[in-house]
């Protein structure tokens, strides 16, 4: 295993097995299962950045291991072990514990099922210029990060790279049929909505978040990671103040720190100074620690 300074796993390096490299997660084939590692990678603007936040990935795991066991839902997860797929010979499975997940493989639906509770990012700036979140007319007089009358279901597409495209529902349903469309969205909006409570009694307001689902013989199971700060919008809820941006536990420091630089955008991003990755490297053991009243060490 490549493990960086400080307990930083920013790759894992199991040779032989097919790998799939996504901005923060390596997917290793292991024909009906795979073996998802959450490394301590950040990307920021679309970009990976030079700098990993310790801990993170197992922060990440831990809580998407936490959901699975929550939620009533049909799901990928079949073990926390590494060791429970066949690892070559000579890899140490010790860095990858706490990081990894065994799932069954599935078919994966080529869409993004985003649930929207509140009036937040993109959609709040299509919100400001239409008065519509991805074709859907919300009432006039809305401020950002205003709670919705009730939560909305705006797909889009996934993207391998770049930023995912906002689609209406009718584009959803052409791409993966009317009726799968229909169970997709009112899994989403149910999965949300109990999700939402429990987290609101933990004192965090879940904003928005994104799933992803597939199937095996025709039986739909939710896969990915789920209901993380990666995945979901969180803010403290004794903190919401609707008007403006909220406080966040995810990578809000990390964004901040970027745009105070002169950075561009459009080259490779520098490295974080110790500060910010130690901040943020709190908020993410902060929202482990609050949604499952376990402490992180």
């Amino acid at each position: 295993m490549a493990e960086a300074a400080g307990n930083v796993l920013l790759n894992s390096e199991i040779p032989g097995i097919p790998v799939l490299r996504g901005k923060v997660r390596d997917v290793y084939d292991f024909g009906d299962r795979l073996l998802f590692i959450a490394t301590d990678r950040i990307s920021a603007f679309d970009w990976v950045l030079p700098t990993g936040i310790p801990d993170k990935g197992r922060v990440l795991t831990r809580i998407s291991e936490f959901w699975f066991g929550l939620l009533e839902v049909d799901h990928h997860l079949l073990s926390m072990d590494p060791r429970d797929v066949p690892l070559p010979a000579g890899v140490d499975p010790v860095p990858l514990m706490g990081r990894s997940m065994v799932v069954r493989k599935t078919s994966v639906f080529p869409v993004e099922c985003v649930v929207r509770g509140y009036l937040s990012g993109s959609g709040w700036k299509e919100y400001r210029k239409s008065g519509t979140v991805c074709g859907i007319a919300l009432p006039e007089g809305l401020v950002e990060s205003d709670r919705l009358g009730a939560p909305i279901f705006t797909p889009a597409t996934k993207a391998v790279t770049g930023h995912d495209e906002n689609i209406p529902f009718e584009r959803m349903s052409e791409i993966v049929g009317a009726e799968t469309a229909s169970t997709l969205r009112d899994l989403s909006q149910s999965i949300y909505r109990k999700a939402s409570e429990y987290a609101r009694s933990r004192g965090i307001i879940i904003a928005d978040t994104k799933f992803e689902f597939g199937t095996v013989d025709g039986k739909i199971y939710l896969i990915d990671e789920v209901l993380t700060p990666d995945s979901s919008r969180f803010w403290p809820a004794d903190q919401y103040r609707p008007g403006s941006g909220q406080p966040s536990y995810d990578k809000q420091f990390v964004r901040d720190w970027l745009e105070s630089t002169n950075w561009d955008k459009n080259s490779p991003p520098p490295a974080l100074p110790l500060d910010v990755v130690e901040r943020t490297r709190s908020k993410y053991v902060e929202a482990f620690e609050r949604l499952t009243g376990q402490s992180f060490a």
